[in-house]
């Protein structure tokens, strides 16, 4: 109950504040955050968090300006690396940062860019074209957010270099050596005071630079890993650009055609590329970038793509007879199993939010549609046998969904009020606040009779799963609609599916995953994740979801019980309870399974909030979390045999 206990005291807080808040309100109580202060201040302002998604944006915003040098042309070789002691060298072959007097400031250019938030080349129009960190903000926030940087300058055949402490300057500008190169090399270590972790993932950096190298034809970018047992190097270079970047992202999925259908389109300083194949599944993948920088939210340019796919596609299936009389194919019927990849540039781009996760420029749209409703009819002309396919997939999609459509209403005609039913088995929890409820959706009926026996009924929910579930990554929305295994998590979180879902409807604020610590659990698990990334994403993306962690080992000695989570621990707690006498019995007992639990266990163990551990499942990277549900879920059994072969050293516990 702790968290509901929480919850109370934080609205007698709020109503407190209000009545002892009385005073005068005056110039007094307004406070200036002096230059880069303010990112120390409120540094999820400028990189969205200090999780690890804040720390790894640090090397991107650095990256971002050598990419903005490859845009305008003066750059194609970048290498990112990774020190020991987790500092980052980021190295460009570019004009180096300019070093000569800035005259509104009349301070070298170099010590502006990393210490005057919103300076850059990228306002005026003059510096750079085309840009990805259009806020002028990028090195700045970098250097306020380091325990120290250092930046070396080849240029003019000379090496300058300044060095900083938290934004402050230590080294001011001065020439260190002679250099034949230009280009610009910077080293940061973030501030361990500003961020939760400041360990560095050399996956996630070298999946953001292989996209980088995908969106820039020609560009090589190198990564490399030097800390001692976790060496690692890779250098990319696609001169092919987003075409092989759309054959990369079907490398596990089978595509309906052999080419990529590539589109290219120009207005004044605008252009749009557009890199798009069919594959047999049933879901879309759609990337989006502007100026090189990912647009996960969507924005103009996806909105423009997706109109005109659909009205090309209807009107090419009409023209060919192949969409019959008022019949249409919707935008989602359009979209099944196509991966595309959508990279606009322009001079202006207008991102909502420092994060840049949606692009509002309104021209884009307009010269977005405009390429594909151009260049897509043109190529479904010259390929009539390609554009049967594309529509063949469409129009089965069209009737899967008029099938689902079907069984969502006879769902709804067999309940007396036209809402859905509870199903049989839900025990539903006394509160209706979703903010205050959380369901356990449990594996098989014997851990479902302990669960529903030991819950706090006022606030917990229990939901039993029986029988083998549907395995969603190779079954259309309609199978989906009439799995009786399914259909009792759909009725039971009330949201909805597919594009009928809505966040705003859900029943419950905690959607707690709880299955055994075995194959089978992890299966049941993995089938649960594929099913809600695929028809509930929201409910990922926003944080709703969790993975109950049950205890694996109990330990006695005496009258003292402890839990194990894991054999590392079960043999550091046995130590502890032995403490100076290493003969001394510790009983120990391995939980075999929820079930066997009994519900006291089962709510001391797993579902006490105050004792409880969760793992709250996050989306970081939509495409790399569908690539991996492809793998795993997918048709194709060489890549997933591959991926088990190579992850199998890290397995433990296989035997439980």
């Amino acid at each position: 109950m702790a968290e509901l206990q929480d919850m109370n005291v934080m609205t007698e807080m709020e109503e407190e504040t209000v009545t002892q808040v009385d005073h005068a309100y005056g110039g007094s109580e307004i406070q200036v955050l002096e230059g880069l202060e303010a990112v120390r201040k409120r540094p999820g302002m400028y990189i969205g968090s200090t999780s690890e998604s804040g720390l790894h944006h640090l090397v991107y915003e650095i990256v971002d300006n050598s990419i903005d040098e490859a845009l305008a042309g003066f750059c194609d070789e970048i290498t990112v690396t990774i020190n020991p002691g987790n500092t980052i060298t980021v190295t460009d072959n570019g004009r180096g940062i300019p070093v000569d007097i800035q005259p509104q400031t009349g301070l070298p250019a170099l010590e502006v860019v990393f210490t005057v938030l919103h300076a850059g080349g990228k306002f005026g129009g003059g510096g750079y074209k085309v840009s990805g960190g259009l806020h002028g903000v990028g090195a700045s926030v970098v250097n306020a957010l380091s325990e120290w940087l250092e930046v070396q300058v080849h240029k003019d055949g000379n090496i300058y270099e300044m060095k900083f402490s938290r934004g402050d300057i230590t080294q001011h500008m001065q020439v260190v050596g002679k250099t034949d190169k230009t280009g610009t090399v910077v080293t940061f270590k973030p501030d361990p005071e500003m961020f939760d972790v400041t360990a560095y993932s050399y996956e996630t950096i070298h999946t953001r630079m292989q996209q980088q190298a995908f969106l820039n034809a020609g560009l090589k970018i190198s990564t490399y890993d030097k800390r001692e047992g976790q060496e690692a190097a890779d250098s990319m270079c696609y001169e092919g650009g987003i075409r092989e970047y759309v054959t990369w992202l079907n490398q596990n999925k089978t595509p309906i055609h052999d080419d990529v259908v590539y589109m290219r389109g120009m207005k004044d300083d605008a252009s749009v590329e557009i890199a798009l194949q069919y594959n047999d599944n049933y879901s879309e993948t759609i990337v989006s970038f502007a100026n090189d920088v990912r647009t996960p939210e969507g924005g103009m340019h996806e909105e423009g793509f997706r109109r005109a796919l659909t009205t090309v596609l209807n009107n090419y299936g009409k023209k060919m007879n192949l969409i019959k009389g008022d019949d249409k194919v919707s935008g989602e019927d359009c979209r099944e199993g196509l991966t595309c990849v959508i990279s606009v540039k322009l001079t202006e781009a207008q991102f909502e939010g420092q994060t840049k996760a949606k692009l509002g420029n309104a021209s884009i749209r307009t010269l977005t549609a405009a390429v594909v409703s151009e260049k897509l009819e043109e190529y479904l002309e010259e390929n009539p046998k390609t554009a049967r396919l594309v529509l063949d997939k469409a129009m089965m999609a069209n009737r899967a969904r008029e099938a689902a459509r079907k069984a969502k209403e006879s769902i709804r005609r067999k309940t007396a009020l036209g809402g859905a039913a509870m199903p049989d088995k839900l025990r539903d929890c006394n509160e209706n606040n979703p903010e205050l409820t959380e369901i356990y959706i449990v594996e098989g009926d014997s851990a479902g009779g302990s669960a529903t026996q030991g819950r706090d009924s006022r606030f917990q929910a229990i939901l039993p799963l029986w029988g083998k579930m549907l395995n969603v990554e190779k079954a259309r929305v309609d199978k989906v609609y009439g799995n009786d295994k399914l259909q009792p998590v759909i009725t039971a979180l009330g949201a909805g599916i597919g594009e009928d879902f809505d966040v705003n409807k859900l029943r419950y604020h905690k959607v707690i995953i709880m299955a055994d610590a075995d194959v089978d659990g992890s299966h049941i698990r993995t089938l649960l994740l594929t099913f809600f990334f695929r028809f509930m994403r929201p409910l990922i993306e926003q944080g709703y979801v969790y993975s109950a962690v049950p205890p694996l080992f109990k330990l006695t000695r005496g009258k003292t019980t402890r839990l194990a989570f894991s054999e590392e621990e079960r043999d550091a707690i046995s130590a502890e309870l032995r403490g100076d006498n290493p003969n001394a019995k510790v009983d120990i007992n391995r939980f075999k399974g929820l079930g066997e639990m009994n519900p006291h266990e089962l709510w001391e163990t797993t579902m006490d909030p105050e004792k409880r551990t969760l793992r709250r499942i996050e989306l970081n990277d939509a495409v790399q979390a569908d690539a991996i549900f492809t793998l795993l879920m997918g048709e194709k059994v060489e890549p997933r045999k591959e991926f088990i072969e190579k992850k199998a050293k890290y397995a433990v516990n296989l035997d439980y």
